[in-house]
């Protein structure tokens, strides 16, 4: 049994995190949402992703790396964290190389499985009027914007997934905290951060959390779910940037 002071220690590791990173996001997200939701139906309004920072391109460029960089800081403290309050690193959370086939293999199967519920989720909360339409990318026409694409497919990736589950995962362990008390709160805070694009991405984030949270659950390994989360961005940026326009996603 934990002693009072040490849950108090956790519990306040756990909010200056979030407070850092994704909670901050989750606030900003549910105030978006209320700003766009009394503004007028959601289905006439777009929500923009991977904006231009700057209109002249290196100091683009610049902003860019210093944003993906200065984003995965959380990260490391949550690392930093679990290594001094509890005595885990990056391979016990299953974050690390050892394993390079089997969970891309895994990865890639959780990237198929996701990404036709993912479209199919999007199409429903569009035709329901309860989601904006997605602009994915924006970024200028660059030699540079489809590798920084990546980087922030990277970043997502590494974000959600370690903090959402490496960390959330061990801290609620520790608090002994039920199994599924710790996959719906991690599932609800993933949904929020992303309820600035309507109710439809919410939910599906939420269903995709829940997913996330079992399997990480049985296999104990992050980097599955960094790598399928990775390619669900990475294909919803690149390819959105490449062909997106010309199709009319996003409209």
């Amino acid at each position: 049994m934990i002693e009072n002071v040490n849950a108090k220690i956790l519990k306040f590791e756990i909010a200056l995190v979030l407070a850092l990173s994704l909670g901050q996001s989750a606030i900003y997200s549910i105030m978006s949402f209320a700003d766009k939701a009394t503004r007028g139906p959601l289905r006439e309004q777009t929500t923009s992703l991977n904006n231009q920072l700057s209109t002249r391109e290196f100091f683009d460029l610049s902003y860019q790396l210093l944003d993906i960089l200065f984003a995965l800081v959380p990260v490391a403290l949550a690392l930093y964290l679990m290594k001094r309050s509890l005595g885990l690193g990056t391979r016990e959370i299953g974050f690390d190389l050892r394993k390079p086939g089997r969970d891309a293999l895994a990865g890639t199967g959780l990237f198929l499985a996701m990404g036709f519920g993912t479209l199919g989720v999007y199409a429903a909360g569009r035709a329901l009027g309860i989601t904006t339409a997605l602009s994915a990318a924006n970024l200028g026409d660059y030699w540079w914007s489809v590798p920084v694409l990546l980087l922030s497919a990277v970043r997502h990736a590494v974000l959600e997934e370690v903090l959402m589950l490496g960390f959330l995962f061990s801290y609620a362990k520790k608090l002994q905290l039920g199994l599924w008390t710790t996959i719906i709160s991690s599932a609800v805070i993933r949904g929020s951060y992303h309820l600035y694009q309507g109710v439809g991405p919410m939910i599906g984030n939420m269903l995709m959390g829940v997913v996330f949270g079992w399997v990480y659950h049985k296999y104990g390994r992050v980097m599955p779910l960094v790598i399928a989360h990775f390619l669900l961005d990475a294909i919803g940026f690149v390819g959105y940037a490449l062909i997106g326009p010309a199709i009319g996603i996003g409209g």
